[in-house]
């Protein structure tokens, strides 16, 4: 099984959650890892596991198993997840740099979540254990970086540049709306959602079938990701209208 381990991990965290009536939570996962775990979350009963990843924007995300006194809303996870801004100088680092100088620090790479980048400017989401860690960094790549801790209600995401599409699909299916925001055939779609390469609202899906709905979030590895905006009114031949846009 792919995610053996992760769930062994998920259930010894679980159970240390109702036992001692602590809060427990993994380190960072993919979106495919979160998947798993909220699958696997399902079939326990009295299971209270909420997924964050510093921001609503987050693709990373830790799970977090909540005891009994303790309701979502009650959760302070700005003492679960820290935020470290940097302002590189002379220079703009890629997500490549900042993660690499990271990771040469000797930090594990579920220690980290999300790495946003806007120009000069780069904030990346991490434990609270490595925060300090990474507070001394002082070069990504060949740059110079400055960096301070940031609290999470200040985090706002990096402003995204989109491009408009509009087409029209026979049915609201995964596939076929997948197909046209990538610009791709229905046979290279249906072979990467086999292969495990495409996400809705950043949870992979592996049925064609699956239905997509205004307000989506498509991605696709290797081709980009995209929202669905509009979907209603019908052509002269009965297919759907859908508008939508890539991010760029």
């Amino acid at each position: 099984m792919e995610y053996e381990a992760l769930l062994r991990r998920a259930e010894d965290l679980q159970g240390r959650c109702e036992r001692q009536n602590m809060l427990t939570s993994t380190p960072f996962l993919r979106p495919a890892e979160q998947a798993a775990v909220l699958a696997w979350a399902r079939t326990r009963a009295g299971c209270r596991m909420v997924l964050w990843g510093g921001h609503a924007e987050c693709e990373r995300k830790a799970a977090f198993f909540l005891p009994d006194y303790l309701d979502e809303t009650e959760l302070d996870l700005e003492e679960e997840i820290s935020a470290i801004a940097l302002r590189a100088y002379y220079g703009e680092p890629g997500h490549r740099d900042y993660l690499g100088a990271i990771l040469a620090m000797g930090l594990r790479r579920e220690w980290i979540g999300d790495i946003w980048i806007q120009g000069q400017d780069a904030l990346v989401f991490c434990l609270p254990s490595v925060a300090g860690q990474i507070l001394s960094l002082e070069q990504a790549g060949r740059v110079s970086v400055k960096t301070r801790q940031i609290p999470l209600r200040e985090v706002t995401a990096p402003a995204r540049k989109v491009r408009p599409v509009r087409f029209t699909v026979q049915s609201l299916r995964f596939d076929a709306v997948l197909g046209e925001l990538f610009r791709l055939s229905r046979t290279q779609v249906v072979k990467l959602i086999a292969a495990g390469a495409a996400m809705k609202n950043d949870l992979p899906v592996l049925k064609n079938d699956a239905p997509v709905a205004p307000g989506d979030v498509l991605s696709l590895r290797g081709y980009g990701k995209g929202r669905i905006a509009e979907a209603g009114g019908a052509s002269r031949k009965g297919r759907i209208f859908v508008t939508g846009e890539v991010y760029e």
